[in-house]
């Protein structure tokens, strides 16, 4: 073993170390349990919070999860709803390394992200495979006319939160939940379209590979005046980045402020840190630069 290697495995003995005597307050806690209506009238979502240090107000973020719901795969098929409560194994300390790593990478950045739950209120916890688009079985929780609703609810739960700028609320969405985030987007302008005095909705979206066909979306392109940003992958195995190239050139000539990122080789859930999607060529690079253009993005929709 040379130098160069010993110290290495010195460094790595050293932080492996480092890390088991830590204080159990410096390890990232599991976020808060919250609870509220989604638009639709009936159901009682359950939603995930992870909190800014330091006193607010804060803007926020609602993130919101893709077909396979916000739970780690581990866990979701024991998922047992009861009333307006998960029994045990999913909770919020089983969501997924995604998104706990996308929540508490918000919250270190001075923002209040919330994760709702579509699917198990609905009894669908257990979440949906791939290629599962015309499974009957999820249309009372799609993405066009119920989960919009849901992302309406969150919006109006954080507006009545005395530390959030209610001005500055942001969605973001993967997959299934990035086509929700694209509908809400389309539904947001409609209605504050043919209203007068509105409040101001969700001030912009990140949508990372979001479905963009003709199922999946309200319009075949987007007219709206909040801006809007795509992450997609070149080698998305699950959804078309072609399409929503083609979705996002006709929204830019309708007057859409909408960006389109594509990475080259990266695959569907390209920005999931587990080790078996990371290994993929592609994923890693498309991970890193998506974090730093996110909170650039957003950054820059607050001026």
């Amino acid at each position: 073993m040379n130098r160069s290697e010993l110290l290495r495995h010195l460094i790595a003995a050293f932080v492996g170390l480092l890390a088991t005597l830590l204080p159990v307050a410096l390890v990232s806690a599991a976020p808060q349990t919250v609870y509220f209506p989604s638009a639709d009238g009936r159901t009682a979502l359950v939603g995930y919070v992870f909190q800014p240090a330091g006193p607010g107000p804060w803007p926020a973020i609602v993130m919101l999860h893709g077909r396979g719901g916000p739970y780690s795969s581990n866990d979701n098929a024991g998922c047992t709803y009861v009333g307006v409560a998960f029994a045990s194994p999913c909770n919020a300390g089983s969501l997924s390394r995604r998104h706990m790593m996308w929540g508490e990478y918000w919250s270190a950045r001075g923002f209040l992200a919330l994760l709702p739950d579509s699917f198990g209120p609905r009894g669908k916890a257990h979440g949906f495979g791939r290629f599962t688009h015309d499974d009957p079985d999820r249309a009372d929780v799609n993405e066009i006319s119920v989960r919009p609703l849901d992302a309406d609810g969150a919006l109006a739960y954080l507006r009545g939160l005395h530390e959030i700028i209610a001005s500055q609320i942001y969605l973001q969405g993967w997959s299934n939940g990035g086509s929700t985030a694209l509908n809400v987007m389309i539904r947001q302008e409609n209605q504050q379209g043919s209203q007068q005095g509105h409040q101001a909705g969700y001030r912009g979206a990140l949508v990372f590979y979001p479905g963009c066909g003709e199922s999946a979306l309200l319009a075949p392109a987007l007219f709206v005046s909040a801006p809007i940003a795509m992450f997609l992958g070149s080698d998305d195995e699950e959804v078309s980045p072609i399409i929503c190239q083609h979705v996002a050139e006709r929204s830019r000539r309708d007057g859409t402020p909408i960006d389109v990122t594509i990475y080259a080789g990266a695959t569907h859930d390209f920005d999931d840190p587990s080790a078996r999607r990371q290994s993929a060529p592609g994923n890693q690079a498309a991970m890193d630069d998506a974090l730093v253009k996110a909170i650039a993005l957003v950054n820059g929709w607050k001026k």
